[in-house]
């Protein structure tokens, strides 16, 4: 009985300690925001810019890290912005780039789910944010910068209130930066094979876009309290792609120290040929010759738009890339060819530490599809026939066999979320000195009805203390929150040392391809070895 009850008292220290932690570091009796003449003002190499302080957190938003690229500048590389004089307002989130935007209306559920944030959309995109604890005290804090998800074709720098910087920043006492750069025929319409030597690079600035923010990066962030020798990029599906391309480009190399890839990975871009046919098809579709190309320059930010996507659906169905899209090129210039991480192209990249992660259930097939939720393993085994033909039962069989205790909806969600490209990634990064660490993060969403699962995006708000600003991805309250501290701390500790052992979770081994190590993230943390090597290799094995 003493024993329990002391139990008891244990367990109510932790959740008022939790409590204490999340509000930590600033009076929520006193004044919140401050904003005025001398409040959250510093300088940059373009001049000086004043954002706000809100509950003891410095934010700038909108800073200009390139030029308007529209116009003459469009397919062009990133240009600086121009000086200016006096004070600039920094207090309002950039542009997107021009995009198709996500499903909107407020009858959509994914509307409800993702809440996306965008205001304006225009060319004029060049744009990051910046969350800091301090602006002059002369600390030199790690700094994170976030790159977005939505492949390359959409979203931006703040599209989500997980991506917030507020929380992780006051708590790890870092520097949060997001960014919006070029998407889509904006960034990664390849004009070289009709362009020359003007449109060389053309294919690839919306990559180029992000190796200016980061040498923005470097020469400014000291500005804001931030160490330019500390850098540690970090993306999200379309992103993690984007941490794995920086990590191969010879531009991006002295940029930044640590990378972390979650849900998105790369191991190649685009083929040329695939890149250089979409932006002959553009000129193509546009009515230009290779003398009338200037002419695109000139089109509208719509016109261009509407273009872009009759080009790429009048190829789409003959020919595909990487992506199959508008999409970073191999040109051997900015990217270099071949596999990344292989060798070949040792010296070009960065070679730093990685964190790569993954969910359990990515692409649940029921996520808004309640009548799934009871199929039988013979159903499921059907349902995976259109891919894996007569070999379907064998699929699911070796699946169930690796995760006995898992209902058949749950064995379809690991089957068509399953691992193959981000362990793929990992063993390729394992051929360079830099360690390697692999997450596998199984939380699963309450919401509706628990279907979500572990989804594509949910572990997004744990890894920066916004459980409970994305409560319509986690439910919010104490489950998630403890979770999200644990994954706040191996972050935290990843960013200062390069290695994400920390006291919150169990011992994190090196990652290797003979053991698989990997950290489950749950309500539970755990390392293991491999645990779906078996089952993963069924779906190479049984492949039509």
């Amino acid at each position: 009985m003493k024993r329990q009850k002391s139990n008891i008292l244990a367990a109510i220290f932790i959740v008022l300690l939790v409590n204490q932690v999340h509000a930590k570091d600033y009076d929520t009796e006193c004044q919140q925001l401050y904003i005025g003449e001398g409040i959250a003002e510093t300088d940059t190499e373009y001049g000086k810019v004043r954002g706000f302080k809100l509950r003891d957190i410095y934010q700038f938003r909108g800073i200009p890290y390139g030029a308007d690229t529209g116009g003459k500048n469009r397919f062009m590389p990133p240009q600086p912005p121009e000086k200016w004089d006096g004070i600039r307002p920094a207090v309002a989130f950039g542009a997107s780039s021009p995009q198709n935007f996500y499903d909107r209306r407020p009858e959509s559920y994914s509307m409800f789910v993702d809440h996306w944030n965008y205001d304006e959309m225009n060319e004029d995109c060049l744009r990051l944010n910046i969350w800091t604890p301090s602006i002059d005290d002369g600390k030199k804090r790690p700094v994170l910068v976030w790159l977005h998800g939505g492949g390359f074709t959409q979203g931006n720098g703040i599209e989500q209130d997980g991506y917030d910087g507020e929380n992780i920043s006051r708590y790890g006492d870092i520097v949060f930066c997001s960014i919006n750069h070029r998407l889509g025929a904006f960034g990664f319409t390849d004009l070289s094979s009709v362009g020359g030597e003007k449109y060389a690079t053309s294919g690839n600035v919306g990559m180029l876009d992000i190796v200016a923010a980061l040498k923005w990066v470097k020469g400014n962030i000291e500005n804001f309290g931030g160490n330019p020798d500390n850098v540690t990029i970090m993306g999200q599906s379309g992103g993690g792609s984007k941490v794995c391309l920086l990590c191969s480009m010879p531009k991006a190399r002295g940029l930044f120290n640590k990378a972390v890839a979650l849900s998105g990975n790369a191991l190649r871009a685009n083929s040329r040929e695939y890149s250089t046919k979409l932006g002959e098809t553009v000129l193509d579709k546009a009515g230009l010759d290779k003398l009338e190309i200037d002419s695109l320059q000139r089109l509208s930010t719509s016109d261009f738009l509407t273009l872009s996507q009759k080009a790429l659906s009048s190829i789409r169905d003959r020919e595909s890339g990487w992506r199959g899209g508008y999409s970073p090129v191999a040109d051997g210039i900015s990217i270099p060819t071949g596999i990344f991480f292989s060798g070949k192209n040792k010296g070009m990249g960065s070679d730093v530490p990685m964190l790569l992660s993954s969910t359990f259930h990515e692409w649940n097939p029921n996520r808004d599809d309640p009548q799934f939720e009871n199929l039988s393993f013979t159903e499921v085994s059907q349902k995976l026939e259109y891919e894996y033909g007569d070999k379907a039962k064998e699929v699911v069989d070796a699946y169930s066999k690796a995760f006995p205790e898992m209902r058949p909806i749950e064995i379809w969600s690991l089957i068509a979320s399953n691992r193959i490209n981000v362990v793929a990634t990992a063993n390729a990064k394992c051929n360079e000195s830099s360690p390697v660490y692999m997450a596998w993060f199984g939380f699963e969403s309450p919401l509706f009805n628990g279907r979500h699962r572990a989804f594509h995006c949910l572990d997004i708000s744990f890894w920066f203390l916004n459980t409970d600003r994305m409560v319509t991805h986690t439910g919010g309250g104490g489950r998630p929150r403890k979770l999200s501290y644990k994954m706040a701390d191996s972050l935290l500790a990843f960013m200062k040392t390069g290695n994400p052992n920390c006291d919150s979770l169990p011992e994190w081994k090196e990652y290797n391809p003979e053991e698989g190590s990997v950290m489950i993230l749950n309500d539970e943390c755990r390392a293991t070895n491999d645990p779906d090597r078996e089952a993963r290799e069924s779906l190479t094995r049984k492949q039509k």
